[in-house]
């Protein structure tokens, strides 16, 4: 059988300030190749250009990559801020149609960061712009230097940082056989209210949402806060939620076929 194949939503970039490019972190697309056992396909984040049906029926699974970007908040029916920028409206689009898209249709789906925070709002759920805000809330944004400048050692930058409780028998404990891990956080946005077929799986221990599943959905539709990406060639946790994702493209082609 030939090896499944993975679109990765690519992000709106501008090169020199000149030149507009969509781009994808290598990280995801080495754990889509290295660790699902897939062949990564990057697709642009703009409506304009990708064509979601005609997409959906060359891959057999999505992954929705952290990104720079916040969700826009119209989205959730609250007032933008500068001070919450930059937006990419166009991903925005692609991915929350993509969302429900990959539901509807048995597509497995995996949702890194900004993409849990996608999903959540693709099925009718709210984001807080900035979860460190909250009162009790830990700042969950990347470390600095004492100069706003972000730290130059990226195994500081993606050390593990908090805890997250796991349901107990829920998917993701089933997964990775325990209740409770230890993982990076590297965001400011973050779920404010649960989408309707949102299910939380995962708690950090200041109550940020870190892990979901989206209710009653035909094949792999999981989300995570963290950077699942990072590492998963050497993290444990992070290798079994990729190697669990290859297992359900394997399922997706083995059907199809």
């Amino acid at each position: 059988m030939k090896k499944p194949v993975v679109g990765v939503i690519g992000n709106s970039h501008r090169v020199e300030n000149r030149f507009q490019v969509q781009m994808v972190g290598e990280r995801n697309l080495r754990a889509v190749a290295e660790v699902s056992g897939a062949v990564p396909l990057m697709f642009a984040g703009s409506p304009d250009i990708t064509d979601i049906s005609a997409l959906l029926d060359v891959v057999d699974g999505i992954v929705l990559t952290g990104a720079r970007a916040n969700v826009h908040p119209t989205r959730f029916n609250v007032d933008p801020c500068e001070k919450h920028e930059p937006y990419d409206i166009h991903r925005d689009e692609v991915a929350l149609a993509l969302s429900v898209a990959c539901v509807a249709r048995g597509i497995p789906l995996f949702g890194i960061c900004r993409g849990l925070q996608e999903m959540n709002v693709a099925f009718g759920g709210s984001l807080h712009p900035e979860i460190r805000e909250i009162p009790g809330r830990m700042n969950h944004r990347m470390p600095r230097l004492e100069n706003g400048e972000i730290h130059p050692d990226p195994t500081v930058v993606f050390a593990d940082r908090h805890d997250v409780e796991l349901i107990p028998g829920g998917a993701f404990a089933k997964i990775l056989g325990c209740d409770r891990i230890k993982v990076n956080s590297l965001h400011g946005q973050g779920i404010l209210q649960p989408g309707q077929r949102v299910v939380v799986e995962g708690v950090a221990e200041d109550g940020t949402i870190e892990a979901i599943r989206i209710a009653e959905a035909p094949a792999f539709a999981l989300g995570v806060q963290w950077h699942a990406e990072y590492d998963p060639q050497k993290n444990p946790i992070n290798r079994a939620l990729f190697e669990a994702f290859g297992d359900a493209l394997v399922a997706r082609r083995r059907a199809a076929a």
